[in-house]
């Protein structure tokens, strides 16, 4: 192995090993799997351009260039031209998916939830500090400063988590830049000729070459150094006071901030958090309730409304906040004709549950609460000031249940223009087909209440959806498109896909997060687990307000005032919530809904299917397969076409780069540099003439390129050592001949115009001699094949060969 591949090599190796110091940030490590595959890439792309050779400014170039067409691939392919190239709506992807990424690295305790911004910063920063290690110690050949970047790497990570296995990582990346400087080390020294071990000897006692059976003796010393100096740095620090904390630990302060527990639904978005949730392998009682509602199947404790989808994901918008008034203020929108009853909640939140925003009824009228709260008034909302959240807390919240008939709904008005404009806007990423499923689907709709309920059965009962969790899907658009496609999901595919389907249709939508109202635990009392957590869409009726929608088979029940059998103007008795709802799945229980007919999946009345294992709320990307395929693709877009250009530049490098001092090294070395005129000349458009002598050859590329002095001074020189080697007894060794070459190069390249510059770089007519030579060994391929079938067709019967 060469000193440069080893170089490489320990490079990536380096990178990675200090990017495994990542792994505690986040929930998921498939991360790493991609960062991992994508450097290699790009690794091997750097080894690629280094062997052509490229200048070395141009290999960093061309490494950049390969990486962010990888990026590309990976994350906004379907932006993408050719889910490749990167254009204006790709780079408006990156930013969107970086600025969630930030927001998403402000607000979530470690370990973070892997959302799609957060994978792209990972991914994305491991890259940029591959390229900076492999430029610096590979391209550059200066291993010492390749340290900076892997140290910014570890220090970032090392910032921010806490843990016990904090010197595993730091011994890794320790491990990782000690290689690359052993590594440079030998490289540097096997420049110097053949190094020999200063402890081995000969069996006859007499020292003897090491011959690279054993370590060298400075590689051992270096060695021997590292593990010394690695060995202090690791108990050093065991001896000092540690500091505890980080950026995203749980004791930051600001509105919002606060410890998230395990499997909690927190931070600004909050779904992710409710895939853990639901995957919790124990139904931990997350609160516990007592209402005086008649019946609790409406008592939706919701935490959030998410009302900005940009393409990536739904999230809250950012609005301004208030104390919390003795009195919310009305519902937006809900008029004195819609029947309203008002109830008195009682909520106590367990004592391991830190959440930052606060779960309640909704609309909640009035909220009896200790402690540093803030209110949204939009969103109608209860956020924690400096830290504060729901540990413990008990809390009285007086909410309205609200009873619109289908009539009213029908009769709803248009909202404000500014309004609509602000609940109705989609990405321009969304797919077409969004929008024409919901075409589809309410055709023959006369109002957005036919089309909601549209909407709503399409997904719950008629639409063959089933509620299946072992689906990945995420959250942006894209995740919308392959889940009207599958039709397989959870609540959160069916809420945002019903939200963004009703704004296509012009309806204002949002989702909700937060708990469906849980299961009787008796004398009175209701329980609320962590498989209670759900996602629903809310929908916008002038006079009525936001309401509650349904569309996810199996999950909490569906509104009277959108079912067929409420009669008009007089709402029946909705149903108890089944007992199932928040109870753990057996390994029995399906994960779909098809053993329910479609009255008891409109109604609920099959029990809840508990997820086991929830897709994500954001993607995790293309399986490894995709990837390695998706390279390779990319790699034959950008090299195939440049092949002709780096073989031409690997040629010249070996005829203009070889040395001897025998006779045969002499006249094999001067004629290379001849047929490198030759084809230097037949690049710029003066075919070779094979008749000509190399004078007359000479002469010849001398005129019709019309070279300078210098130029034709040098073809003069290379044309008479090229004779002299030929026919002198001796061959004597002409000094400069490279140098010359390379002038006559540089003279033809001057005059010829642009688009003939151009061609004989990119596509030099020399490069034809690769066919001819492939033509040759097929035809000497062939030749043999045909005189050893000869061969094996006369020999006598019974001979064996």
């Amino acid at each position: 192995m060469s000193g440069g591949a080893r170089l490489s090599i320990c490079a990536t190796l380096a990178t990675f090993l200090a990017s495994c110091a990542l792994l505690p940030l986040v929930n998921r490590s498939t991360w790493l799997v991609q960062a991992a595959i994508l450097l290699v890439i790009q690794a091997a792309v750097g080894a690629v351009a280094r062997r052509v050779p490229l200048a070395r400014p141009l290999t960093v170039a061309v490494q950049a260039l390969v990486s962010l067409l990888l990026l590309t691939l990976v994350f906004a392919h379907e932006q993408a031209l050719g889910a490749v190239v990167p254009g204006p709506e790709a780079f408006r992807h990156f930013g969107l998916l970086l600025e969630a990424g930030g927001d998403d690295v402000s607000r979530f305790a470690i370990p973070a939830p892997l959302s799609d911004g957060i994978r792209l910063m990972l991914v994305g920063g491991t890259l940029v500090i591959g390229l900076a290690v492999d430029a610096l110690a590979v391209t550059f050949r200066s291993a010492a400063p390749a340290g900076l970047p892997l140290l910014a790497l570890y220090s970032v990570a090392a910032g921010l988590s806490e843990g016990s296995a904090d010197w595993l990582w730091f011994v890794l990346a320790a491990a990782g830049f000690l290689l690359l400087l052993l590594a440079e080390g030998r490289d540097r020294l096997s420049q110097w000729g053949r190094v020999f071990g200063g402890t081995g000897r000969a069996p006859g006692g007499a020292p003897g070459a090491d011959g690279g059976s054993g370590a060298i003796a400075p590689v051992r010393t270096g060695r021997r150094i590292g593990a010394v100096a690695l060995g202090i740095a690791l108990a050093v620090p065991l001896a000092l006071p540690a500091l505890d904390g980080g950026l995203l630990g749980p004791s930051g302060s600001g509105v919002g901030n606060g410890t998230g527990g395990g499997g909690t639904i927190s931070a600004v978005n909050p779904l992710v958090s409710l895939q853990n949730s639901l995957n919790q392998p124990e139904d931990r009682e997350v609160m516990s309730y007592r209402t005086n509602a008649p019946q609790t199947s409406d008592m939706y404790l919701r935490i959030v409304a998410l009302d900005d989808f940009d393409g990536t994901t739904w999230r809250p918008s950012v609005r301004s906040i208030t104390d919390v008034p003795e009195t919310l203020p009305g519902p937006q929108g809900l008029s004195d004709q819609i029947r309203r009853t008002e109830v008195q909640t009682r909520i106590a939140a367990a004592d391991w549950y830190a959440q930052d925003w606060l779960p309640m009824p909704f609309p909640a009228t009035k909220v009896s609460i200790n402690g540093r709260w803030r209110f949204e008034r939009v969103g109608r909302t209860l956020v924690g000031d400096h830290g504060q959240t729901t540990r413990g807390k008990q809390y009285t919240v007086n909410s309205l249940i609200v009873q619109p008939t289908a009539e009213q709904l029908a009769d709803a008005g248009a909202p404000s223009t500014d309004f609509a404009r602000e609940f109705t806007e989609v990405p321009p990423s969304l797919p077409r087909v969004v929008e024409e499923t919901a075409l589809r689907v309410t055709e023959g709709a006369t109002n957005n209440y036919e089309r909601a309920v549209k909407l709503q059965d399409y997904f719950a009962v008629n639409g063959g959806f089933t509620y299946n969790t072992e689906v990945t899907a995420g959250s942006g658009s894209a995740a919308i498109a392959r889940f009207l496609k599958q039709k397989e999901g959870f609540c959160v595919h069916f809420s945002f896909s019903m939200a963004a389907m009703a704004r296509t249709l012009g309806i204002p939508a949002r989702v909700a997060v937060g708990f469906t109202p849980g299961s009787p635990g008796g004398d009175g009392k209701y329980s609320v687990g962590l498989r209670d957590a759900h996602a629903w869409p809310e929908l916008y009726f002038e006079g009525v307000g936001w309401t509650r929608f349904e569309p996810t088979p199996n999950r909490g029940t569906v509104p009277e005032y959108t079912q067929d059998t409420a009669p008009a103007g007089s709402p029946t008795d909705p149903a108890a919530p089944t007992e199932s709802a928040s109870s753990a799945p057996s390994a029995s229980q399906p994960s779909s809904s098809e053993s329910c007919s479609l009255a008891q999946r409109k109604d609920g009345s099959c029990g809840n299917t508990a997820p086991a294992v929830v897709g994500g709320a954001t993607d995790d990307g293309p399986p490894t397969g995709p990837i390695v395929l998706g390279a390779l693709a990319v790699l034959l877009v950008i090299v195939v076409p440049l092949l002709p250009m780096l073989w031409r530049k690997r040629i010249r490098a070996l005829r203009l780069g070889s040395s001897g001092r025998t006779d045969d090294d002499v006249a094999g070395r001067t004629l290379a540099a001849w047929r490198e005129v030759t084809d230097t000349a037949w690049d710029h458009g003066i075919p070779p003439d094979e008749s000509q002598t190399p004078r007359k050859a000479a002469a010849r590329i001398v005129r019709l390129g019309q070279l300078d002095p210098a130029a034709a001074e040098s073809a003069h020189r290379v044309a008479a050592a090229v004779e002299q080697v030929l026919y002198a007894p001796r061959p004597q060794p002409a000094s400069g001949v490279g140098e010359d070459v390379r002038r006559l190069h540089s003279g033809l390249h001057a005059k010829v115009s642009r688009r003939t510059r151009l061609r004989a770089t990119f596509a030099p007519r020399s490069a034809v001699r690769v066919v001819w030579a492939l033509a040759e060994r097929r035809q000497a391929f062939v030749v043999r094949l045909r005189d050893r079938l000869t061969a094996l067709r006369s020999r006598p019967s019974g001979q064996e060969g």
